[in-house]
């Protein structure tokens, strides 16, 4: 995806059904709308009714084209379908769809420059008064719909809380914002005049902002000294002398929910726009129709802010799990060479995040042959570096390094260097001419062992992951393998892998399709466990790698070659 042409100076103005409308910026060409992001999309939209491969914008030039790649309903541009259409600053894109989104093509030549906004914003601040409030606030609102993409957002943040001050004749005004866990920050903090507050120096009214919350309605008090005695008696009030103040709670807008978009719940708290006087108000009906126009208008420009800054999470994430998929594969063996004593066979299907599965084989000398399988917790670039440093320390294990102790040195750099968290399960063998097998199991599910058509699970139990348990002690156990003998080493997607009733693919399951087969070819087992997971799950999502590693004991050749 880094490889495709960038695109400069166009934005895409999205209007979701029931939501507040956010700006996604065209980044590359072709550009991808649709539902979901399975097939790469760009712009992901969340209606069941749209395909998942909808449309694109693609860069020719200085002319950018919408071509429909197979949306049901058909695309439409300023009500007309099309096939493919050149698009112009302005366009009206829509998906045949009643009560849907509706897209708007943006160029940065159609946009009023900056300077001209700030001015246009300026010149509210300086209206006559005698036109009162409710024009300056059509004015603000005006500007503010063209401020959404272009100017910082705490210039316009500002702006706004300016004039919140101005129409109530507060002589402050804070604007807080809510984190993940809803806990309030004060994010801007104006006093009349447009003068510029430090928030570490103020100390909003605790009890109205917490009886604003509670009640999810606006607490405004024209004098205080008439208000509950909760609040007359609430300590920030009485210690700085207050007589009105204002809290109005800041809710996203509703929206449609699906798992397959980046969307907020209905009803998140966005914020609290808040004021307070020393001064009783005079607050008339007018006013608090104003006051209600502004906290909507405030919160919708929150409410897009994160969408913008999740969509830029989303393609940052995007890029970072492009990158650990191709160390990912990088790091799987693109084949096996040929070893005297032993057959291999291993695959890896990737679910959509990356995962941290990896199996690799190499000699270790004459004599013997190690194989592995690892599965490293969690997704995308960490997990694939820490793959990176299992496979470094595992594949330069010297001839005669004890396993065990490679074991312990590596479980200690984790637990010392990783990132909290961050473990890696891993079953590692050693086997050498006469089937003598040494392994250990660092918490990796057991493997299965196939003899004469029978499936048996006879590997003890392992230790610890590394990485998970410091001071972790791993000891290595012994085996003896018989002519034929197969080892299915297997990845927790496989068991762990769900149908769309969400029931496990299991263990039961991989041992019912492996019985039986005597003399099946590795690449025969192979396609029939993945081929019976895939019916299985019947077109689910998985959140795992699918991984199988099949080794098979060939004492025979040995002899034959003795």
């Amino acid at each position: 995806m880094s490889d495709l042409p960038r695109v400069d100076g166009i934005t895409l103005e999205v209007a979701p059904p029931g939501g507040s409308r956010f700006f996604v910026r065209v980044t590359e060409s072709p550009f991808l709308i649709g539902r979901g992001g399975e097939t790469g999309n760009h712009l992901q939209l969340a209606d069941r009714r749209i395909s998942r491969r909808c449309a694109a914008i693609v860069s020719e030039g200085d002319r950018y084209t919408l071509e429909d790649r197979g949306h049901r309903q058909g695309i439409f541009v300023n009500g007309k379908k099309i096939d493919h259409c050149v698009l112009q600053d302005g366009d009206s894109i829509a998906f045949g769809l009643d009560d849907s989104y509706q897209i708007t093509f943006r160029t940065s030549d159609g946009d009023m420059s900056v300077r001209d906004m700030l001015t246009r914003v300026e010149s509210i601040s300086s209206t006559d008064t005698a036109h009162g409030g409710l024009h300056k606030l059509n004015l603000l609102l005006e500007a503010t719909s063209l401020l959404h993409s272009q100017l910082p957002l705490d210039s316009v943040l500002g702006t706004m809380l300016d004039h919140a001050i101005a129409i109530t004749d507060a002589d402050r005004g804070l604007l807080l914002e809510a984190d993940s866990a809803e806990q309030l920050h004060v994010r801007l903090a104006r006093g009349s005049g447009g003068a510029r507050l430090s928030p570490e120096s103020l100390a909003p009214s605790q009890t109205a902002l917490r009886q604003a919350l509670e009640q999810r309605s606006s607490i405004i008090t024209k004098d205080l000294n008439l208000a509950d005695l909760e609040l007359q008696a609430a300590q920030s009030i009485v210690a700085q002398h207050l007589r009105a103040v204002v809290a109005i709670p800041l809710y996203a807008m509703p929206r449609a929910s699906s798992m397959e978009s980046v969307v907020l719940r209905r009803g998140n708290l966005l914020g609290v726009l808040y004021l307070d006087s020393r001064r009783p108000a005079a607050f008339t009906k007018l006013d608090h129709q104003i006051l209600a126009a502004l906290a909507v208008e405030a919160a919708s420009i929150l409410d897009n802010a994160r969408l913008v800054e999740r969509e830029r999470q989303r393609q940052r994430l995007e890029q970072e799990l492009s990158i650990a998929r191709d160390i990912q594969q990088a790091l799987l063996p693109g084949g096996f060479r040929d070893f005297p004593h032993l057959a291999v066979a291993g695959s890896n299907t990737p679910c959509l995040a990356v995962g941290g599965d990896y199996y690799d084989v190499f000699p270790m000398d004459d004599n013997r042959t190690a194989f592995l399988i690892a599965d490293v917790s969690g997704k995308g670039l960490g997990a694939a570096l820490l793959t990176t440093m299992l496979q470094g320390a595992l594949s330069g294990m010297t001839i005669g390094a004890d396993p065990a102790r490679v074991f312990n040195l590596i479980n200690r750099f984790l637990c010392e260097h990783a990132e909290v968290g961050r473990y890696a399960t891993m079953f590692f063998g050693v086997l050498d001419l006469d089937g003598h097998l040494n392994y250990i199991n660092a918490g990796h599910p057991s493997p299965l062992l196939l003899r004469h058509g029978v499936v048996t699970e006879p590997f003890i139990e392992g230790s610890y992951p590394v990485g998970l348990i410091p001071g972790a002690d791993y000891v290595t156990a012994r085996m003896e393998l018989q002519q034929d003998d197969t080892l299915i080493l297997f990845s927790d997607g496989v068991t762990e892998a769900m149908d769309p009733d969400e029931q496990m693919f299991g263990v039961p399951r991989l041992r019912g399709v492996l019985d039986g087969w005597q003399d099946a070819s590795l690449d025969h087992l192979q396609k029939a466990v993945f081929e019976s997971v895939k019916n299985f799950t019947r077109g689910a999502n998985q959140g795992d790698d699918i991984t199988l590693l099949l080794v098979r004991y060939r004492a025979a050749v040995r002899t034959a070659t003795s």
